[in-house]
């Protein structure tokens, strides 16, 4: 049952994916956008990362989404052609997706989590008891610096496109 969870799950999410990509308006895109994100959400409770799934919702389908609806508002774009002639590229992108995808499906890469002998582990201790509380430490201690880093790189950049707005609105009246 779970394997028919996750592949619904996955192909949505591929689906939807290629639709954020191959679809020419951009509300559309981000709609599309937001259905993916659902659905990473729902890979994450079939994984029993339940705090992942409402960090999922709650920062990407909220925030970051509404972040990109905002700057396509800002921008007017309606229509954009020149991103769409790039099908050769993205063809040769995806070969290597396609070959890891294929080594998946024929069992050459998933055998499960191990022990420290090699032994694979039992189904009560590959789960962990608690993963708000593990994500929490390891947020809070071994990965505190990187996390002030990338908050403050989100600031700068948010900063940068209040100004970049700002001055395209006013204009210039010297």
């Amino acid at each position: 049952m779970s394997l028919l969870f996750f592949g619904y799950f996955a192909g949505m999410i591929v689906a939807t994916s290629v639709l954020v990509v191959a679809l020419r308006n951009p509300v559309y895109s981000a709609l599309c956008l937001l259905i993916m994100f659902f659905h990473v959400a729902g890979l994450f409770v079939t994984l029993h990362a339940e705090f992942l799934a409402a960090v999922q919702i709650i920062v990407y389908a909220g925030a970051i989404l509404v972040l990109y609806l905002f700057v396509v508002m800002l921008l007017n774009v309606k229509q954009d052609d020149r991103y769409h002639s790039q099908w050769r590229i993205a063809g040769f992108v995806c070969i290597p997706l396609l070959i890891e995808a294929l080594m998946l499906l024929s069992g050459g890469a998933g055998r499960g989590p191990t022990d420290g002998r090699g032994f694979p582990m039992q189904a009560q201790e590959a789960i962990p008891t608690n993963n708000t509380l593990a994500i929490g430490e390891k947020l809070y201690s071994t990965y505190l610096f990187p996390f002030e880093v990338a908050s403050l790189v989100l600031l700068v950049a948010m900063i940068g496109a209040i100004v970049l707005a700002k001055r395209d609105i006013g204009g210039d009246e010297t």
